[in-house]
């Protein structure tokens, strides 16, 4: 196994990856952001190859296992000093913005994901490594995540790793078709 930052050329799996970290929820925005006649995926691509903002492939590692790429990270630095919650938010989004504002200053871990193939290989230990190594590098004091109350694997692998619950929040589904009932922010000091 190794670990290398992604490329804008990783953007096919870095959109899997984020949609699959979050349970479709990118791709229904995708949606709405393109409309009935636009490719979402396309528009996620597009995202992930752009060299700026939080979904950006200059924010992402990838780790490849087997010749192959297996696993993802992308994390940034959270706002020191959250700005208010913009009213025009859709609101399937603001539970999410309460809660990333309850980590102010932290290095934000926003995408863990394993192809479904490579999971119980240690990847997922491997980038939370990596991803406290990059916020203590960075100079941050604390690394910070948000996870659904269904990832029940994840949330053993974050809790064994020092990562402890802050706080919780129902998810506002709207339209989007998800089991999961709440997000779950985890921080853990580095």
């Amino acid at each position: 196994m190794s670990i290398r930052e992604a490329r804008a050329s990783d953007a096919e799996h870095l959109t899997r990856f984020i949609n699959m970290a979050a349970d479709d929820l990118p791709l229904h925005f995708w949606k709405r952001s393109v409309g009935p006649e636009g490719d979402p995926w396309a528009y996620g691509r597009e995202r992930a190859a752009r060299e700026t903002g939080n979904f950006s492939f200059r924010n992402a590692w990838l780790a490849e296992a087997e010749g192959e790429v297996a696993a993802c990270l992308l994390g940034y630095p959270a706002d020191p000093e959250p700005a208010p919650i913009d009213p025009d938010t859709p609101p399937i989004f603001v539970p999410l913005l309460q809660l990333e504002a309850l980590a102010p200053g932290s290095w934000y871990l926003n995408v863990l994901a394993t192809y479904e193939a490579h999971r119980g290989k240690g990847l997922g230990s491997a980038l939370l490594a990596k991803a406290e190594a990059i916020a203590r590098d960075a100079g941050h004091a604390t690394i910070s995540l948000i996870a659904e109350d269904t990832h029940q694997d994840a949330l053993r692998l974050y809790r064994s790793k020092g990562f402890r619950e802050i706080a919780r929040r129902p998810l506002v589904k709207g339209d989007w078709q998800v089991d999961a009932s709440e997000w779950i922010l985890f921080v853990k000091p580095l």
